[in-house]
């Protein structure tokens, strides 16, 4: 069995071809997914990249492995203390490790270990390959060395190649020479001209006036990226920001066009796995937030998977709701492999083999490194619970109806009650769980609290409340005040 593995950061399932997009930004992957069963309802349990991807490689919520930041305590692993032995879990219970000690070939074609420190990420894999650029690279940069690997080892049985692209994630760095297919493509419909205009009054990291995070200036030394704007004054920046992620799939999807081309001039795509996803989404407009995944919402938190599996379903779609760290248990199962005890995650095989009801009863999906949130997607509903707003001012309570009010425009907290406690019990119920089922005391999440906040939301608050004032918005600047005395000490 030989399986290849797409990591396509920052994409947005609703912005695939496959997933209903009015752009053809995916004919690549919409033709994989002709063979595949597509699934609507997954997401990963803790965003954004490095909380996502640590859960995936260990198989455990962040709230089990530590890792639910980018910085602080909560961006290292947990540590196993007296029980460790002479090599850590990582090297039996990784996703990696469990293929590698199961007879298979891992390789990883990625920089992510290197952009977050990240050891975890590299744990059972025979050979890495990083790409050198920390996740600044394009996707020329990344295929030739995919291809030099299919060259050389795609007629070997039993391999698991892990492949990462970033051209969805920001900044965005199309070639220049490279023509925009969506030139005029109209923008999608529900960013009309009142939402835009109240999203350039919005506050926050990545709003439509920040969209270098606290600033319309670009942080990057010496480097310049023409295809993000710094900020959206105008529907044309607005077309502009769009339009660059919506390059960025496409660019990336060529190439993922030319990877699939040379697995099928090599003879293997017969017996070849391919498992096409995502470590988050990216909000473009949703909650004020443009080019970043730094909430726990539908937008961040919702990826693509599509899983092409010779032998099972093809053309099928799967509206269950699943974890991304569930296919952890689904490889094994369909595998013949036995999975780690220690996983959280549960098989949804049954799905790839007939039509079957796999899904879970609802998620809470966490993120702490922009925000602090937790989130339950039940029903046809999200409940967002925030502790740290990232200064977006966000209340503590907001509930979508996702089915009516996709992009998350009308906040039904106050006005169903009784949905958000039905929620609240649901987030309480899967806490217990957590904290029962494992032998630390603490929640990450009040960690990063404790430590001064999410790490993309410490010391800038000063300078920002400048901004703010100098950009038109300065009536927010008492309340970040008062939610946040110690930012101006």
């Amino acid at each position: 069995m030989r399986i290849l593995y797409l990591d396509l950061d920052s994409t947005r399932p609703d912005h695939l071809g496959c997933y209903g997009y009015h752009r053809n930004t995916s004919p690549n992957i919409d033709a994989i997914a002709k063979e595949s069963v597509l699934f609507t309802n997954y997401y990963t349990s803790d965003a954004p990249c490095f909380p996502s991807r640590t859960a995936l490689t260990t198989g455990k919520f962040g709230i089990h492995n530590g890792v639910v930041g980018h910085g602080g305590t909560a961006a290292d692993v947990r540590h196993e203390g007296i029980d460790r032995q002479f090599k850590d879990r990582c090297a039996t219970d990784n996703l990696a490790a469990v293929l590698k000690n199961n007879g298979f070939r891992t390789s990883l074609i990625s920089p992510f270990g290197e952009r977050h420190s990240a050891w975890t990420f590299y744990a059972g894999y025979h050979e890495i390959h990083n790409t050198g650029k920390s996740g600044i690279e394009s996707a020329e940069e990344v295929t030739p060395t995919v291809l030099r690997w299919i060259d050389q080892n795609a007629h070997d049985d039993n391999w698991f190649l892990y492949v990462n692209y970033w051209d969805p994630h920001t900044p965005y760095r199309v070639p220049l020479d490279y023509a925009n297919p969506f030139e005029n493509d109209p923008l999608p419909e529900w960013l009309t001209d009142e939402v835009f205009e109240r999203h350039q009054q919005s506050v926050g990291p990545h709003g439509a006036r920040d969209m270098w995070m606290y600033s319309n200036r670009n942080i990057w030394k010496n480097v310049e990226y023409p295809r993000y704007p710094g900020e959206l004054l105008n529907r044309e920046q607005l077309k502009q920001a769009i339009d660059g992620y919506d390059m960025g799939v496409r660019y990336m999807d060529e190439h993922i066009g030319h990877v699939i081309d040379a697995l099928r001039a090599k003879g293997v795509m017969d017996d070849l796995v391919v498992i096409i996803s995502a470590d988050h989404g990216e909000n473009l407009g949703e909650l004020g937030i443009y080019g970043e995944h730094g909430t726990a919402d539908q937008c961040t938190c919702r990826i693509p998977m599509i899983i092409r599996w010779p032998g099972a379903r093809q053309g099928a779609v799967d509206h269950g709701l699943h974890y991304h760290l569930d296919l952890n248990p689904t490889l094994t199962e369909m595998l013949g492999v036995k999975a780690p005890a220690s996983w959280d995650g549960r098989s949804y095989a049954p799905v790839l083999r007939e039509e079957a009801d796999c899904g879970r009863d609802y998620l809470v999906v966490s993120q702490c490194a922009h925000v602090c949130q937790r989130s339950v997607r039940f029903q046809d509903y999200l409940y967002i619970r925030t502790y740290h707003d990232g200064f977006h001012l966000f209340p503590t309570e907001m509930l979508f109806d996702l089915k009516n009010d996709p992009h998350e425009q009308v906040n039904l907290a106050e006005t169903r009650r009784d949905l958000c406690r039905e929620a609240v019990y649901y987030l309480n119920e899967w806490h217990d769980e957590m904290m029962h089922s494992m032998p630390f005391d603490t929640d990450p999440l009040w960690t990063v609290i404790r430590e001064g906040g999410p790490y993309h939301a410490k010391g800038f608050l000063r300078n920002y409340a400048v901004r703010l004032e100098e950009s038109g918005r300065g009536h927010a600047v008492p309340e970040l005040k008062r939610r946040h005395p110690r930012e101006f000490e």
